[in-house]
């Protein structure tokens, strides 16, 4: 439903914000290099047919046929040619022009300490300097989410950091990948820019942010045996980040017990591909006190002790 929405999300998005953002359509390969990754490949090959999403099951020879780039290693693939992808810095800075746009006032560098509430009631979020009213408090704060304060203990959302850590490089005419490849343990990801992210680790490390060479060997070692030709491209950056993730990795989305305060987080690695949803449901939730049936699977009350 978010992949969905996208176009319509990026129309306006272009519309309040004057920047165009492009939705990268040509597709995902997933791949496998040996027998215990294809039983795996095969599981969520049968797993995407019961759902009636678009997929091609292909052996090697077929995906190299698709994708030159790919090792001879490659015994079986995955095609998914409705997979999508996105510039997610360009996304972040055209929505923050947007939103500037719109009349919203933005406190940069400004960290929220506290939900205030009255008689059941949110009432204010407070800073360090500061307490703003508001008719209406969305706690979206990622990984940081449970330790606002404020917030009844049964309500806490269950939500901790789980550190990835990607980097970038550059193509050129020795690696130019035409299209996302994935394997069970990375992803190689080509930008319309022509830079390339290759990810990402899944470590349940704290709050930690400092890339790790041992990691990161981890990853170009994999990433290099699926795809060799990468060995020269020139790198342009490390990084770490924290993904927010729920109990039951699904997000937390929705109206909690405390009125007026909703909930948008949990998206663990899938934040950037569920935000059109997020937006659009939580709208009808925002503005209209709605119930959307989309999000029902999703209620910050699931985590709720019985």
């Amino acid at each position: 439903a978010s992949l969905r929405a996208y176009p319509q999300f990026l129309d306006e998005l272009k519309e309040d914000s004057g920047q165009t953002v492009e939705l990268d359509t040509r597709g995902t390969m997933i791949v496998s290099l040996d027998r215990d990754d294809t039983e795996w490949l095969r599981r969520l090959y049968d797993f995407r047919e019961l759902l009636g999403l678009r997929v091609e099951w292909m052996g090697g020879t077929r995906a190299r046929d698709m994708e030159p780039e790919l090792s001879p290693k490659v015994v079986a693939a995955m095609w998914l040619p409705d997979d999508a992808q996105i510039e997610n810095r360009e996304l972040m800075t055209a929505l923050r022009t947007a939103f500037l746009n719109r009349g919203g006032t933005l406190l940069e560098h400004t960290e929220a300490l506290e939900v205030c509430h009255k008689d059941g009631k949110a009432t204010a979020v407070k800073t360090k300097d500061d307490e703003i009213a508001a008719s209406k408090v969305i706690l979206a704060a990622g990984s940081w989410s449970r330790l606002i304060k404020g917030i009844p203990e049964e309500w806490l959302p269950p939500v901790r950091p789980v550190k990835g850590q990607v980097m970038t490089g550059t193509m050129d005419e020795t690696c130019s990948l035409s299209m996302m490849i994935r394997s069970r343990r990375i992803y190689l990801a080509p930008k319309l820019n022509g830079r390339i992210s290759i990810g990402a680790s899944t470590e349940e490390k704290g709050f930690h942010t400092t890339p790790t060479i041992g990691v990161f060997r981890d990853i170009l070692d994999e990433a290099w045996r699926t795809v060799p030709s990468i060995y020269d491209l020139e790198i342009v950056e490390f990084m770490a980040g924290l993904r927010p993730g729920s109990r039951d990795h699904a997000p937390i989305i929705g109206k909690t017990g405390i009125d007026n305060l909703i909930y948008a987080t949990g998206h663990y690695r899938h934040g950037i591909l569920l935000a059109p949803v997020t937006a659009y449901e939580l709208l009808k939730v925002i503005m209209n006190d709605e119930a959307p049936e989309l999000l029902a699977p999703f209620s910050p009350d699931r985590f709720l002790k019985s």
